[in-house]
């Protein structure tokens, strides 16, 4: 995800994975402790999820004990994995793993400094690229979006397969008004992961920012996305845009913009046409 040139085929485009997330979520989303919906149904669910958690009986080996964390995170259930993990640590002793849960949870929890001090304990260990992508969200959350291209271009280099740190990056450097190289590293996500929406979401307002809007607008459409949706679509375009006019501004552009903008087309429109197969 190689196809003939041309504009997306209806077809092709209406087998694109439903977008439904906002794109204001895309990179930070990555690790949202949002719940699916609101209201008392969700609140009471989740509050009796973390009951039945909280009186299940710890796991008896370390392995499985921090398997039970890594499913509270998965259901959202960050504070009560705080806990859970001060308990790992006290019963088995701590472990990259048990740091790696702990930065994440405090992360998702509204605990950044702490949580910079827990991920910049595994910069020198094997768990490194999970650590430096957890900078990159931390410092993209804070509006840091040039510190959120480092952290997350060195974590893409560490694991350069990783489809979720490939799509922060070309997130982050799309917010940091680096349009043209966003491309390189959504295109490789979106080959990696073609149905996951939140890369779709970044493809799309790539698109957007990169003046190919009647490519973007034609897959809304055909994704029959909420006004809402829409509306969050065009507030971070604008974003991008004004970065973009900053950056140029700030430095001297020495490529070409015509043949930068052909380039840009002759590679996209296949990627389109690719997520049918």
């Amino acid at each position: 995800m190689v196809a003939p040139m041309g504009n997306p085929s209806a077809a092709a485009l209406r087998r694109l994975p439903v977008l439904l997330v906002p794109l204001v979520c895309v990179l930070i989303g990555a690790c949202s402790v949002n719940p699916s919906g609101y209201g008392v149904g969700p609140q009471a669910e989740r509050a009796a999820l973390q009951q039945q958690s909280t009186r299940e009986p710890a796991p008896d080996t370390p392995g499985m004990y921090l398997a039970l964390i890594d499913r509270m995170q998965a259901q959202g259930l960050y504070y009560a994995s705080l806990a859970h993990i001060d308990a790992y640590d006290k019963q088995y002793g701590v472990s990259p793993d048990s740091i790696l849960l702990r930065a994440d949870a405090l992360r998702a929890t509204d605990q950044s400094a702490a949580s910079v001090t827990e991920y910049t304990k595994l910069l020198d260990t094997p768990l490194a690229a999970r650590a430096y992508r957890g900078l990159g969200l931390l410092a993209g959350s804070a509006g840091d979006f040039r510190t959120a291209v480092d952290a997350l271009a060195h974590a893409a280099q560490l694991a350069p397969t990783d489809a979720a740190t490939l799509s922060d990056l070309g997130y982050a450097r799309l917010r940091a008004g680096d349009i043209a190289g966003a491309r390189v590293p959504l295109m490789k996500a979106a080959e990696l992961d073609s149905r996951n929406p939140k890369i779709v979401g970044n493809v799309v307002l790539y698109l957007n920012a990169d003046g190919q809007g009647k490519r973007a607008q034609a897959l809304m459409n055909e994704q029959q996305l909420a006004p809402a949706v829409r509306a969050r679509i065009r507030d971070e375009t604008l974003k991008v845009q004004a970065a973009a006019s900053r950056a140029r501004v700030s430095q001297a552009d020495t490529r070409p913009p015509a043949v930068a903008s052909a380039r840009n087309n002759e590679l996209v429109e296949p990627l389109l046409q690719r997520f049918a197969q």
